[in-house]
């Protein structure tokens, strides 16, 4: 990147941020894909199809309890540098709204397991992996975001992933031990999430400060566009497992959770990692200057687009020997899944600090606006291409549903970006 662009200083400091994110990203997204094989084989598909439904619909309470904070609070916490007595008050006011979600959440799914018979059939699996929502809400990434001190955490996903993982090896011996599965993943995410408090009360001073109702209700109107967005986001990415699940069978949503997952490591990683790393600088720099913020956003984005068109074609022919490997067995089930979600992920990668950086300039509404049209028009969309295709119906709304959100986020930054460059 050119140097008056970027000084030495930020590329530094995101720099070290970022190695940060992709050690805890790796640990987070490796160590599952390491620990799938076993699973698969001592379990079978059909029980690993069931745990997979079940965090599908766990997943609903994380977005819950995250409430766009991830952004909203990540940029407060930016913004207000080492003003000790005004960080505190966003952490406070952060984490108990996330308390008082997370109650809420429990008391939402406690109903669900007692009025639905399809969730109350299996209802330990359920119960057992709600841990992950409280251990979600008490992990403050958003706060270690926000300060750029990453460091501090990663140390925390290591171990606490790679104690899961080592469990899953010595305590899941046959398909009877299912039920360890998400038993373990909301132990260690729990036990992830008190630490990481620790980490921050004890590091950075931090004091827990009793927050008024009118603090509490400012938090949660800041966040509520980012909310709406990441709500909307997830009626069309989330509920596609859930989707097939409700739709099909375990063994079919087995397949596609299967493929999916494996989608997903190769959008995220290591380009969340890097997202997040910069997001707090470039609202920094874009307070500064808009131009310059701009121009940033364009050099990062295009280089990560050429990322993914270089690697997503080699991703596509190594695919059936990864499957193989993984399961024991090729699957063309999961490979022809696969392979339709690789479109999605260019979209994604191609749309990735575009629309982030809507969030930048303050235009929550628009961001919101965007992913408020993609699932009004996605989620019919999922339901009615899963009725007619199956698992495969949801890979191919996916690759539907991202080209025309890269479409239209590529229209609005482009308008966004004349206005900038006039001033």
């Amino acid at each position: 990147m050119h140097k008056k662009i970027i000084t030495h200083e930020e590329r530094h400091i995101v720099l070290g941020n970022f190695l940060s994110l992709t050690t805890l990203q790796s640990i987070s997204y490796i160590l599952p894909i390491v620990v799938l094989p076993y699973l698969i084989r001592i379990i079978g598909m059909e029980k690993f199809g069931l745990i997979a439904f079940a965090q599908s619909l766990i997943q609903y309470f994380n977005i819950l309890t995250d409430y766009g904070f991830t952004l909203s609070a990540t940029r407060k916490i930016s913004l207000a540098k080492d003003h000790e007595e005004r960080i505190s008050h966003i952490f406070s006011a952060v984490i108990t709204v996330k308390i008082i979600f997370a109650t809420l959440s429990l008391i939402i799914l406690t109903a669900l397991l007692y009025f639905v018979p399809k969730f109350r059939q299996d209802w330990p699996v359920y119960a057992l992996s709600f841990g992950s929502v409280i251990g979600s809400s008490l992990f403050p990434l958003w706060f270690f975001q926000g300060k750029e001190k990453m460091s501090h955490i990663a140390v925390v996903n290591v171990i606490c992933n790679t104690s899961y993982a080592i469990c899953i090896f010595l305590f899941i011996n046959g398909p009877k031990d299912y039920l360890r599965v998400p038993f373990f993943n909301s132990l260690f995410i729990i036990i992830g999430g008190i630490w990481g408090l620790s980490i921050a009360f004890k590091k950075f001073k931090l004091r827990f400060i009793v927050q008024k109702y009118i603090h509490l209700k400012d938090e949660i109107r800041t966040g509520w566009d980012i909310f709406i967005s990441i709500v909307s986001i997830n009626a069309y990415t989330a509920t596609r497992t859930f989707a097939v699940g409700l739709l099909t069978n375990n063994v079919l949503t087995g397949y596609y959770a299967l493929a999916e997952k494996l989608a997903s490591v190769i959008q995220t990683f290591p380009m969340e990692s890097f997202s997040q790393a910069v997001y707090p600088r470039i609202s920094k720099v874009f307070a500064k200057n808009k131009q310059r913020s701009l121009a940033i956003m364009y050099r990062i984005q295009d280089n990560i687009t050429l990322g993914f068109i270089v690697c997503l074609p080699i991703i596509y022919f190594i695919a059936p020997w990864v499957i193989t490997l993984i399961c024991g067995q090729s699957y063309p089930q999961i490979l022809i899944t696969l392979r339709t979600l690789m479109l999605g992920v260019l979209f994604v990668g191609a749309n990735n600090f575009r629309v982030q950086f809507l969030l930048v300039c303050g235009k929550q509404d628009l961001y919101a606006r965007i992913h408020i049209t993609a699932a009004i028009i996605g989620l019919p969309l999922v339901f009615l291409l899963i009725s007619k295709y199956s698992y495969l119906g949801a890979a191919i709304s996916t690759v539907i549903i991202e080209s025309g959100v890269f479409i239209l986020t590529s229209v609005i930054i482009n308008n966004l970006a004349k206005k900038i460059i006039k001033k």
